[in-house]
């Protein structure tokens, strides 16, 4: 990055730029890149020493790399395979199990970096505050300050875990979703507090690698927002892995010791002694210390920033947001396009298009779990008739050879003209199968697509085939 203190205030005049990104994440990054496409003078603001935010530094590229390295250490992908068996490689140590994760973000950081300084982007470490709606302090890694004017500003500051005050996270076996990376050497046993998406996936990995895992909720459903069907194949194969659910219950006390024993009472009346709790409590957009007020912005629950449609401010009209900053769905993939939309907008660029209407969602569980569109809740709720096609890994040739014999696609059609309503995908490489589906429903397509394709054999695209299918017998026996 280039060093804040080559740019004074009392040296130079205050400087001026087309567009002012505040924040390095996934949305900042892609905001920057695409104003620098169209031309623009664009500075981007990032306080850590490294751009990526927690898309690259400390959660979905960090977590995914891990999850994979999980699976490989302990043989978890050739387990339930014939004759075939790598457990010795749980011998492995943390440091065998984290070389792979730094490498995978070291990459990540010098591809963004390599694009930002390729379309011209100025790039600054220090932490960014408004003065008024135009004007951004900086307070560089020394203490040296400047400030620079953006005729158009994005906020792109990303967020951070909630720490509930009953945890104290100063001890080294207690860690938030950002320090449990930093591990040095991997619990026996690990409590979960909260089964969120980044929850199960992190008690996933830990699974994988022989850890005692245990996953405590409030709710009594896994991830409610799932089609239900996908919720409850998910609490049976995590379970299989060895992951223990508590259900309904809270934490009312955490307790350590000198022992290295850490004691957590539950409202249950249970109490879980471990050698390492994770906490997952949720998520606090990063506008703290930005001084929004300035700026004449006023901020949501949880200070969330207020956009349109457009990402623009509702009370700035030249102020924009996106990714975390803004809220749900909070993806690293929606912020990047929220991020394009937004910067296009800003500068009337001729593919200021919207924001995909249909955006899949992936959770990196083990096994992997994704959907697209509705779930037979929304479409019941709505009164909407649909039809069911099913099929299941093992009913392939493909989902035998990988050994999977619990994962499942659910296609939901119109039970009227077999459009495409949702999809639902629980099994290996469920992140990359859905988007057969989430293609098919970008067209408007109907069953006859899928029962007219040809996919290559032996693979996982014929899932679609079979679960077509499936929906159509049913369909003709209505």
């Amino acid at each position: 990055m280039t060093n804040l203190s080559s740019f004074h205030s009392d040296q130079a005049p205050q400087p001026s730029y087309d567009l002012v990104v505040i924040g390095g994440g996934p949305a900042g990054v892609n905001g920057a890149i695409t104003a620098g496409m169209l031309g623009k003078r664009v500075l981007l603001i990032e306080k850590e020493p490294v751009v990526g935010g927690a898309g690259i530094n400390t959660g979905t590229i960090p977590s995914k790399t891990l999850r994979e390295t999980a699976l490989v250490l302990s043989g978890g992908r050739s387990r339930r395979l014939f004759g075939v068996d790598l457990s010795l490689r749980r011998e492995a140590t943390i440091a065998d199990f984290m070389c792979h994760e730094k490498h995978v973000k070291t990459q990540e950081r010098k591809r963004s970096e390599c694009e930002l300084a390729r379309r011209g982007v100025t790039t600054l470490r220090g932490h960014a505050s408004f003065v008024d709606s135009h004007t951004i302090r900086m307070v560089g890694p020394n203490g040296d300050e400047t400030s620079v004017y953006g005729e158009k500003i994005l906020i792109a500051t990303g967020s951070s875990p909630l720490r509930p005050p009953e945890f104290h996270f100063e001890d080294d076996r207690i860690h938030d979703s950002n320090e449990i990376l930093e591990l040095a050497a991997l619990p026996r046993k690990l409590v979960v507090i909260g089964a969120g998406v980044i929850g199960c996936e992190y008690a996933g990995t830990f699974a994988a690698l022989g850890t005692e895992v245990h996953l405590v909720d409030g709710r009594d459903i896994l991830l409610p927002f799932l089609d239900r069907e996908i919720s409850l194949g998910l609490v049976a194969a995590m379970s299989e892995n060895g992951i223990r659910f508590h259900w309904k219950t809270k934490v009312l006390q955490c307790d350590t010791d000198s022992s290295g024993n850490v004691a957590i009472q539950l409202s249950s009346g249970d109490t879980l002694k471990c050698d390492g709790v994770l906490v997952c409590a949720g998520r606090s957009s990063n506008t703290q210390t930005l001084n929004v007020f300035a700026a004449g912005l006023t901020l949501g629950a949880r200070g969330l920033v207020q956009v349109n449609s457009n990402y623009q401010s509702t009370e700035a009209s030249h102020i924009y947001a996106a990714g975390d900053v803004i809220g749900a769905p909070a993806l690293a993939a929606t912020g990047i396009e929220q991020a394009r939309v937004a910067v296009c907008h800003a500068f009337d660029a001729p593919w200021a298009c919207g924001v995909a209407r249909l955006l899949p969602t992936g959770i990196y569980t083990i096994p992997e779990a994704s959907f697209v569109g509705d779930t037979e809740e929304t479409l019941t709720a709505r009164q909407v008739p649909y039809i069911v096609g099913r099929c299941r890994y093992s009913d392939i040739p493909r989902g035998d050879i990988i050994g999977d014999h619990l994962g499942f696609l659910k296609l939901l059609y119109h039970r009227d003209d077999m459009r495409l309503l949702g999809v639902h995908v629980m099994g290996e490489q469920a992140t990359e199968v859905v988007h057969l589906g989430l293609l098919a429903m970008t067209m408007n397509a109907t069953a006859e697509l899928f029962h007219q394709v040809c996919f290559n054999y032996p693979t996982l695209g014929d899932l679609y085939k079979y679960a077509t299918h499936d929906a159509m017998m049913k369909r003709r026996a209505l």
